[in-house]
């Protein structure tokens, strides 16, 4: 009964965190070229890439073309509705239940995206839906990492499994593993060291936790999230890549959508990988990681409110 309201709220605060990065179409400009040709740099300019922004302007223009797009406001809504209908494949919710527990998700990222403050979030998440959840501190290269996260897991009352800094982060996880199961835990939480993309050693060490995991249950890691900073703009999509090549990535968490940075780094990630989308961190709040939903961000994006898109 409440869902129009909650939508409106959370296309709201949105819109808000993307406000300064918004695109921008003057009101009442006719659909002619030199708008084409200005949206087209503005597209190119909030990292959406080539490829979708030639996507995104084909079918504008067809549009124009058949006298079905006459000025800016029928553009905004157009745009919005394809931005919506390119993102809908990736807006895939990330779904926990296993019939042998615990629901493993492995955090990947490099750093400084904002990877322990998301694992802390969604533990929040998964604590107020009902279910059981575990962390493991697999970063040990980081100094004060380890206590970084149990000083997260502290104030949730989350039990976090840690050994001593320079610990080998696979037996971490797979320690983590078994206390999991014997615990009864719905969800584990694997954290690890953020790491450049480039650097081959850590992302070996990678593939060895995922090794670990899947000798104790061969569905581990269920999820292989990588946590990206939005304003890392184009090279977001390399280390989606690298990322994707060593582990197999099944969902994204896009954090920092809360201040200058570009949005269109979404678009231009659907577009190349496909992969889920499964949240959105739009401030330090620990209700600011919001499901990622296709049609709010490009509502957000554009700045067309739900009332005027059919």
């Amino acid at each position: 009964m409440n869902q129009p309201a909650e939508k409106t709220r959370l296309v709201s605060k949105l819109g808000e965190r993307l406000r300064r990065a918004a695109l921008r179409i003057a009101p009442g400009a006719a659909a002619d070229e030199a708008l084409f040709e200005e949206l087209e740099t503005q597209l190119l300019q909030e990292d959406v890439g080539l490829e979708a922004t030639r996507q995104l302007l084909e079918g504008l223009k067809a549009r124009a073309r058949e006298g079905r797009l006459r000025d800016s406001a029928a553009l905004r809504a157009a745009l919005t509705e394809d931005i919506a209908t390119l993102l809908a494949p990736v807006a895939r919710p990330l779904l926990t239940e296993t019939p042998s527990p615990p629901f493993v998700i492995m955090a990947v990222g490099v750093n400084g995206v904002g990877k322990t403050t998301t694992i802390a979030k969604l533990a929040q998440r998964f604590q107020a839906s009902g279910r059981k959840i575990m962390l493991a501190a697999g970063d040990t290269f980081r100094a004060a990492a380890v206590e970084q996260l149990q000083t997260w897991g502290a104030r949730q009352n989350v039990p976090v499994i840690a050994q001593a800094q320079g610990a080998d982060p696979a037996a971490v996880a797979h320690d983590a593993w078994l206390t999991a199961r014997a615990r009864g835990s719905d969800v584990l939480i694997v954290d690890t060291a953020g790491r450049l993309h480039t650097q081959g050693n850590l992302m070996e060490e990678l593939k060895k936790i995922r090794r670990v995991l899947a000798k104790q249950d061969t569905a581990a890691p269920h999820e292989c999230l990588l946590v990206l900073d939005a304003g890392t703009g184009q090279n977001a999509l390399r280390q989606i890549e690298q990322f994707h090549a060593a582990v197999n990535v099944t969902g994204l968490a896009i954090t920092k959508l809360d201040g200058t940075a570009k949005g269109g780094i979404l678009i231009a990630a659907a577009a190349r990988f496909g992969i889920p989308i499964r949240y959105l961190g739009i401030g330090e709040q620990a209700d600011d990681l919001e499901e990622f939903n296709a049609r709010e961000f490009a509502e957000a994006l554009v700045g067309v409110s739900a009332e005027t898109v059919t």
